[in-house]
């Protein structure tokens, strides 16, 4: 599992990492049962504070994301279809704004707009 951490990012050192444990999953490249590294070997090997790593793990499970075991580790959960749509929908939904921001900004019409995501959703 690599996890990249970047100090230009404005978001905490925790939430670097929930994210991209979450994309891990979503993506499929983390499945359901699969074991994530101990909080203290990950904090060794990304030079941090095991409380960090601490953190994100009790993020991701209170968000359904994985399951903690006592005694044996963490291990990715069986997560509901319907979380999962609602996670790709958010980071969907993240993008469009970006999208929305840009247009406007270029004084792009809405139905301009809709007509480019059109024609992107219908050839992709």
């Amino acid at each position: 599992m690599k996890i990249l951490l970047s100090g230009a990012d404005a978001r905490p050192l925790y939430e670097q990492i929930t994210a991209q444990i979450k994309q891990l999953i979503l993506s499929g490249e983390l499945k359901v049962g699969d074991a994530l590294p101990s909080m203290r070997f990950l904090a060794k090997e990304l030079r941090i504070s095991v409380i960090t790593t601490k953190r994100a793990y009790e993020e991701l499970e209170r968000e359904g994301f994985i399951e903690t075991v006592a005694g044996k580790g963490s291990f990715v959960a069986g997560m509901n279809t319907e979380l999962i749509r609602e996670e790709h929908l958010r980071t969907a939904e993240g993008y469009l704004q970006k999208a929305v921001d840009a247009a406007r900004s270029a004084g792009i019409s809405k139905d301009e707009l809709t007509d480019v995501l059109s024609m992107l959703y219908d050839h992709s």
